[in-house]
């Protein structure tokens, strides 16, 4: 398994920083190729995600760690992807948030396409990068 980590600080409270992370139907606003999501009962969501012109669906499994401000994922079936959103604040006005992905490059490859060994992981870090910059302008701009 490979593991990436990134962090963005956001100028918002943790609070709503955190009520953020967790509308799921809002991802498709902020992560790149989510199409449609939506929650689903006993902290499942269902993600349609496009990749290479195909749209494939994705259910993952969401849970929070009680009062650390951790939200931990994982998908349900392939392709096989972990991870977790962590805040903590820096001050009463800005958090910093951290993602946390840990992922089999193979079979992310298969199921996603795409490159191979270094050009595939520095692909996942300008993505996981992308993503949080527009988390943070999500979240700062009030949508």
């Amino acid at each position: 398994m490979s593991t990436l980590e990134e962090h963005v600080d956001v100028g918002v409270p943790i609070d709503k920083a955190w009520d953020s992370l967790h509308r799921v139907e809002n991802y498709p606003r902020f992560v790149a190729g989510v199409r449609d999501a939506r929650t689903e009962a006993q902290g499942r969501a269902h993600l349609d995600v496009e990749t290479g012109g195909q749209v494939r669906e994705v259910d993952a499994d969401f849970s929070d760690r009680g009062g650390e401000r951790v939200m931990d994922w994982q998908t349900t079936g392939a392709p096989d992807l972990m991870g977790s959103f962590s805040l903590q604040p820096i001050d009463q006005n800005h958090t910093r948030v951290q993602a946390r992905l840990e992922y089999d490059p193979d079979t992310l490859r298969e199921t996603f396409g795409g490159p191979k060994g270094f050009a595939q992981a520095t692909a996942i870090e300008r993505l996981v990068r992308s993503d949080l910059d527009q988390f943070k302008e999500y979240v700062e701009q009030g949508r």
